[in-house]
């Protein structure tokens, strides 16, 4: 039977009908939509020869036995951000579904190796801000002290709202369980970025998953009155913070796949009539090169330094969060690329800036590979997200034809 891009798309458009509205997608994990999005998914299981539960950390998982037990994973994500796009994580989901059916009607419900279809739990991390939820619960990265006190702007703490749907947070790493016989897994997802338009490509091979250095930077200054003080005479702790902010560019553009970003400073007093005293600024760094990586946070602390020196202020770093570079599987990529050229004729590789459950199944140690598809405008996270309906098919036939040639691999283990 030959794969239906089409179907993929209609359903698509069903599930955006369902839990859409004027402002977005609002399928936020945890909550009636999200809910109600699972369930509509699970009803599109109906007449297929599949197991489907749901695991301990809330991971929803559809599995057609083959005749070894050897599994292939595809996998993505039901749930948005509030007022998110159609196509952030349902896409990767729906056309998993999708070859799944194939694989039903070409191997009579009994493909040579078992097929594995997973939606992960709170990927986005959008209501209590916690990413990765359930993929990090399987790969055992979850971070459960940390996260059963997190609470979203109403005050409710991430545990209540797992509870309410039915998940113990105590229990999630159980889900680990999940990792027996995967031998491969795949995931389809939106650029949610610009290259691909900018070079007229609807679909990449995915390289690997940038690693992230995030810190907290405060510069001390002297508060002062804004009308008494001489420009000379002045600590100004805003004005170091500023020429760090311009600074990160520079140091950024050394690399072709490095960004750099100064995403918010908060100054105090903060008002109109007094220099800064204290600025507080947050720094988040990315590149898919470890020592890249290390690099330019070096060069972003010694910069910081020099600028405090300048404006006579001292400066401090706290580290936020951070996570190691991702690349995926060797093998993978190749029939990735071989999977792209196929059927759309040219296959490039590209970094992944933002973070993907993908990474943490790559390190759970099971081989991975992810595939882009082109975004419009390069936009994601809003609801004028959109891909070209012509390159949601090929990727659906390029998914299609990786999943055949993954599964030949997974067989030959």
């Amino acid at each position: 039977m030959e794969i239906n891009p089409q179907r993929t798309i209609a359903e698509l458009k069903e599930l955006r009908a369902l839990t859409a509205d004027e402002d977005g997608a609002q399928r936020v994990a945890w909550t009636d939509t999200w809910l109600t999005a699972r369930d509509w998914f699970e009803s599109k299981l109906m007449g297929l020869p599949v197991e489907h539960h749901y695991d301990p950390a809330g991971n929803s998982w559809v599995t057609l036995q083959g005749d070894s037990e050897n599994a292939l994973i595809i996998g993505s994500h039901l749930d948005s951000v509030p007022n998110g796009g159609w196509l952030d994580g349902a896409l990767g989901v729906m056309t998993g579904l999708e070859i799944l059916r194939r694989f039903v009607d070409e191997y009579n419900g009994r493909p040579p190796v078992t097929l594995r279809l997973v939606d992960w739990a709170d990927e986005e991390g959008a209501r209590f801000g916690r990413s990765l939820l359930g993929s990090s619960a399987f790969a055992g990265t979850a971070t459960i002290a940390a996260d059963r006190v997190r609470t979203d702007r109403n005050g409710v703490t991430l545990e209540d709202a797992m509870r309410r749907c039915g998940i113990e947070i105590d229990r999630i790493h159980e889900s680990q369980v999940e990792q027996e016989h995967a031998n491969a897994y795949l995931e389809l997802h939106i650029e949610q970025g610009p290259i691909l338009e900018r070079l007229g490509l609807p679909l990449a091979v995915v390289r690997g998953t940038k690693g992230v250095e995030r810190h907290a930077i405060t510069f001390h200054g002297q508060e002062a009155h804004s009308g008494s003080t001489p420009m000379n005479a002045r600590k100004d702790a805003l004005a170091a913070a500023a020429k760090l902010a311009l600074e990160i560019y520079p140091i950024a553009q050394k690399h072709p796949d490095a960004v750099c970003t100064v995403g918010s400073v908060k100054t105090s007093p903060g008002i109109v009539t007094a220099i800064v005293g204290k600025c507080e600024a947050t720094l988040d760094q990315r590149d898919l090169d470890a020592d890249v990586l290390a690099l330019m946070l070096r060069e972003a602390k010694e910069a910081s330094e020099r600028f405090a020196s300048e404006f006579g202020c001292s400066v401090e770093w706290s580290k936020i969060w951070s996570i190691n570079p991702e690349p995926f599987h060797p093998m993978l990529l190749k029939l990735c690329e071989e999977s792209i050229q196929e059927v759309a004729g040219t296959a490039i590789q590209l970094p992944s800036g933002p973070l993907h459950d993908a990474a943490e199944v790559s390190r759970a140690g099971i081989p991975t590979v992810m595939m882009f598809v082109q975004s419009l405008y390069g936009i994601s996270h809003n609801k004028i997200e959109d891909t070209n309906e012509d390159h949601l098919e090929l990727a659906v036939r390029a998914m299609d034809r990786l999943a055949s040639k993954a599964a030949a691999w997974v067989g030959e283990l």
